[in-house]
């Protein structure tokens, strides 16, 4: 258990290095409401966790009214947490986060509906979320993981991925690019509409194949699609022959 001085040089020496804007000590104290609703929170768990639970609520929505980030008292931060800017940035209660992440404006770590019990994000070690990103629900975001800004993340993230899209979908994992043949590890709602016209142009593809063939008197070549008109094709390969072909 460190001191809270200790935590206050962490927390300091952490602006500085990953803010290059930071000018001077003074500065940084005084002018940072990242690290003031960092710091008002390690008052405001400490009486939560002791049940002054409306205590608890009247120091962050003071934070709040300063500061425009608003913590529940009962969500659990670790250290050298980075609020950049911070300005509209919300921590859910039951949300854990882990050491060394960054979290920049607008960003929420919230919950998808009125379940009890575990209902906001657990984010990992060295995790950075860029402006505006939504991690909805009881999900785990493993370490080292990059949030791009503006994603909407509704699915537990492995570690060293990056994440980013409207639902968010993983672009990078362990260094490699993450290249999606199926539409549906997006779990866009448009994916089952892209699937159902890949198989209609498939089978216009066959039947003017087909129409083709009658029309100049010849039997239908059935060897030109025969892996295509196996019975046993999925809608995925259906998507890879007829979608990607037209991607840029």
């Amino acid at each position: 258990m460190i001191s809270f001085y200790q935590s206050v040089r962490e927390d300091v020496a952490t602006v500085f290095e990953s803010d290059p804007a930071a000018g001077s000590y003074l500065e940084v104290l005084i002018c940072y409401p990242g690290l003031h609703a960092v710091w008002a929170h390690h008052l405001s768990h400490w009486l939560w966790l002791h049940g002054m639970h409306f205590l608890a609520r009247l120091n962050s929505q003071f934070a709040r009214f300063l500061t425009g980030i608003e913590i529940h008292p009962g969500a659990e931060l670790g250290r050298r947490l980075f609020i950049d800017h911070g300005i509209g940035t919300v921590i859910g209660e039951t949300a854990i986060v882990g050491d060394d992440v960054t979290l920049y404006q607008g960003v929420t770590l919230g919950g998808t509906g009125k379940e009890r019990g575990k209902r906001h994000p657990t984010v990992g070690n060295h995790v950075s979320v860029g402006s505006g990103a939504k991690l909805l629900g009881n999900i785990t975001v493993g370490d080292n993981v990059r949030v791009g800004a503006g994603s909407v993340v509704l699915r537990s993230v492995p570690a060293n991925s990056t994440i980013v899209g409207v639902p968010g979908h993983i672009v990078l994992r362990d260094g490699k690019r993450v290249v999606i043949t199926d539409p549906k590890d997006i779990r866009d709602p448009l994916s089952d509409v892209i699937i159902k016209l890949a198989a209609e142009l498939h089978e216009l593809r066959e039947k003017f194949q087909r129409h083709s063939h009658e029309a100049l008197g010849a039997e239908p070549d059935v060897s030109i699609d025969e892996e295509k008109s196996t019975p046993n094709i999925s809608p995925q390969e259906l998507f890879q022959d007829d979608y990607l072909d037209f991607q840029i």
